[in-house]
């Protein structure tokens, strides 16, 4: 072999040994997929469909290795309790393995704000309305005597007694209140009298409480996702269709003769909600 051949054989050598790494960084950054955060939308009142939709979201977002993290949009004025519970469940097993941001649109109120304190991060817009921690419920009526309907006991029509109904709706409330200050903590810097008064704030208002931690987008929120799950070039997904959810809504409120939607539930029950108060007429 000639001293050119040698050159040649040395230079092709090292050209392999800097080359053959890069070229398996690049196969294997390929087969990698890139990081996703995944976008999660609550704009309606917390019932059974909105629920349904929302936790099959999460649930995609749970197995799905590449979605890193998940900003939760919310404009909501709450609603049920058992299906804000069912949603809050969720949250925590997603939170457990991925880290949540809660954007705020219009209102993260009541049901919607239990869900926010249940991720790591809040934002709201300065004029968001936040809060309304409590919960709201309609009393059966006292038994009375109806009769053409025979019953096996004093409250099989009315389900419980009123005094029952009240006790209920207090270990509700208590159990929002612990689920605020578990997810919150110390943040909050006002008192329990402040906090759990029931108010609804706007969000300048609620960032100076603890409520929410900065005023901010939805940008600013995929932003601070990416920073908790430590990802860089990542890709923003809205898992709606993904997840294969069904687009209902206006299930949850009773409508006026004229087709207006007022805001009051269909159904008497125990709620975790925001009731605005109708216009004065005069």
């Amino acid at each position: 072999m000639s001293e050119a051949d040698t050159r040649w054989e040395k230079i092709r050598n090292i050209f392999l040994w800097l080359a053959l790494p890069l070229i398996i960084g690049l196969l294997v950054a390929s087969a990698v997929p890139q990081p996703v955060i995944g976008v999660i939308r609550l704009e309606d009142a917390i019932y059974a469909y909105s629920a349904q939709n929302t936790i099959k979201q999460i649930q995609y977002a749970i197995n799905h290795p590449e979605i890193s993290a998940v900003v939760l949009v919310i404009d909501s004025p709450g609603g049920t309790v058992v299906d804000t519970e069912s949603i809050y469940m969720e949250l925590t097993r997603l939170r457990a393995k991925k880290p949540v941001v809660t954007v705020v649109n219009a209102m993260s109120a009541s049901g919607g704000y239990y869900l926010s304190a249940n991720t790591d991060y809040i934002f709201a817009k300065p004029t968001s309305l936040v809060g309304n921690i409590g919960v709201i419920g309609y009393l059966p009526p006292s038994p009375f005597i109806i009769e053409d309907i025979i019953t096996t006991g004093p409250y099989k029509l009315w389900g419980s007694p009123r005094d029952s109904d009240m006790r209920q709706i207090e270990m509700i409330k208590e159990g929002f209140f612990q689920a605020v200050k578990l997810g919150r903590g110390d943040r909050l810097t006002a008192g329990d009298e402040v906090i759990f008064n029931g108010q609804i704030w706007v969000g300048v208002d609620a960032l100076r409480l603890g409520i929410i931690d900065e005023l901010g987008t939805e940008n600013n929120g995929t932003q601070k996702a990416a920073e908790l799950a430590k990802i860089a070039n990542y890709a923003v997904l809205d898992l709606a269709a993904p997840a294969g959810i069904d687009s209902l809504n206006g299930l949850f409120f009773i409508e006026s003769p004229d087709g207006m939607s007022l805001p009051y539930p269909k159904e008497a029950g125990v709620y975790m909600l925001y009731i605005p108060p109708l216009p004065v007429k005069k």
